[in-house]
């Protein structure tokens, strides 16, 4: 006699307040993080009496969702698969382990930065830590968080020293490490310049285990997708206002009498010569450290790019609109910034380790952002909400959902590797063309391709003015010129 596998045990809920996430879907996220690969599928007590299709919101959302997912007929390297296993391949037979800015993980995935925030640096942010490191993929712990909360904290009757808020991140992640897979990335902002925080890390024993084994990596960060051109805001209460204007802006924006204000640290400021010179500096200084960047969705984003990795960056972050966990006016979160597929777009093919993030958080978002030349994609909101839905194991199972729908639709587009996927893996619905609407008469030249298509960037001015670089190469565009479609045949090249 069969019997049905036992459902994973309902987690205990955390005791302090759930976090909230309009406009995300939490409610989603959180079934994943009970339920894990369960969740992907329909309820199976409708099995047999049930007929599925199509949702009501498929098709929805911003334009990376809007994009279908389309596997060809023809699949020769299926075939090839096949030939090496002398069996017909599966979706089991897909390899998630990939290069991440440096560092292996096991999934192509990475854990966002959280800052300073209240949200993305208490217990929440630790446990996320743990779970990060048990599934094998890197961390990245965001700026600001040693400048707010210290580097090491001295104990009751001026006992020993303990760790700091991001110490214990870096302890929790540590412990639960696998040998040869994941990493830790430090951001750093004005602020944390100011407070040296990445010479502090650098020297610290704590640190030499990354180090020794090549796990460790500092983001320089120039802004984020929840606020475009403006540098991280909290929350504060009057006390810690009085003691955080030693280093940061404090404007009372809430009323004279509201008991909180509004804490602002800077943007900083950056040119191409400032970029590479950073760059330069992070190379020459820490030299056993991995050097990423991460970029706003600004509409020079491409240029950008390709000057972080001329100038040696081991990954490049674009940060989409759709991103942020932190705290952010509202008409940025609403108005300011590239969505992460016309940002994706307008990198084009990446020479480097490209990385992506913004509303992450199912596989299907996931493949369209790794096809458009993304590497690896990371979880930010919903890692947070995963963890307050069950802090032991709610981003594994998170994880692990995700994981499941990786390999499902990689493996239905004929491909084994994501490194494999590539912008003709996709489709977008009108107003962009079809690149095949040509038919089988030959090659079909669209007069509103897309300018960055293909193995070698061919840019078009039109389409980023501000970037001098394209100026220079482009011919003149057409009059005609409208909104491209987000990728071509020719797939992005993804260096190791």
């Amino acid at each position: 006699m069969t019997t049905s596998p036992t459902p994973p045990a309902v987690p205990t809920r955390p005791t302090v307040p759930a976090l909230t996430a309009p406009g995300f879907p939490e409610a989603q996220v959180r079934a994943r993080a009970r339920l894990g690969t369960a969740a992907v599928f329909p309820d199976p007590a409708a099995y047999g009496s049930r007929l599925f299709g199509p949702t009501a919101a498929a098709g929805g959302g911003d334009a990376l969702d809007r994009t279908r997912i389309v596997p060809p007929v023809f699949m020769p390297e299926r075939l090839e698969k096949l030939i090496d296993l002398a069996r017909e391949p599966e979706f089991g037979d897909v390899d998630l382990t990939t290069r991440v800015g440096g560092f292996t993980a096991r999934l192509p995935l990475y854990l966002s930065a959280f800052g300073s925030t209240r949200a993305g640096s208490g217990d929440l942010a630790v446990h996320a830590s743990r779970q990060a490191a048990r599934l094998g993929i890197p961390m990245v712990i965001g700026e600001n968080v040693v400048p707010v909360h210290g580097y090491r904290r001295t104990g009751t009757g001026g006992g020993d020293a303990t760790r700091s808020a991001l110490l214990a991140r870096v302890e929790a992640y540590l412990e639960a490490a696998p040998d040869g897979a994941g990493g830790i990335v430090v951001q750093q902002s004005t602020e944390d310049a100011d407070s040296e925080v990445w010479n502090l890390l650098y020297s610290d024993p704590a640190f030499r285990p990354l180090l020794e084994t090549g796990r460790l990596a500092f983001e320089l960060k120039t802004g984020q997708g929840a606020k475009p051109g403006l540098g991280g805001m909290t929350v504060v209460g009057r006390a810690e206002a009085e003691q955080l204007a030693r280093r940061f802006t404090v404007r009372e924006v809430f009323g004279p009498d509201a008991p909180n204000s509004l804490r602002c640290a800077t943007p900083g400021t950056f040119t191409e010569e400032i970029l590479r010179q950073q760059l330069r500096f992070m190379r020459n200084n820490f030299p056993k450290a991995r050097t990423w960047v991460k970029f706003h969705p600004g509409r020079d984003i491409g240029h950008a790019a390709r000057t972080a990795w001329a100038a040696g960056a081991d990954a490049v972050t674009v940060d989409g609109a759709e991103g942020g966990t932190g705290w952010a006016p509202g008409v940025f979160l609403d108005q300011v910034g590239l969505p992460l597929a016309e940002a994706l777009r307008r990198v084009g093919t990446p020479t480097g380790c490209l990385l992506a993030t913004g509303g992450v958080w199912e596989g299907g978002r996931a493949v369209r952002a790794l096809a458009l030349g993304a590497g690896a994609v990371g979880l930010g909101r919903a890692a947070l909400v995963a963890v307050d839905e069950d802090p032991e194991h709610g981003l594994e199972r998170l994880a692990d959902a995700l994981a499941l729908e990786l390999r499902l639709l990689v493996s239905a587009l004929g491909k084994y590797t994501p490194a494999a996927l590539a912008p003709d893996d996709l489709w977008s619905p009108p107003p962009y063309p079809d690149p095949y609407a040509g038919g089988e008469g030959g090659p079909y030249t669209d007069p509103y391709a897309d300018p960055y298509a293909g193995h070698a960037p061919h840019p078009d001015p039109a389409q980023d003015p501000a970037d001098p670089e394209i100026r220079a190469q482009a011919p003149a565009a057409p009059q005609t010129l409208t909104q491209t479609q987000p990728g071509a045949a020719d797939g992005p090249g993804r260096p190791e």
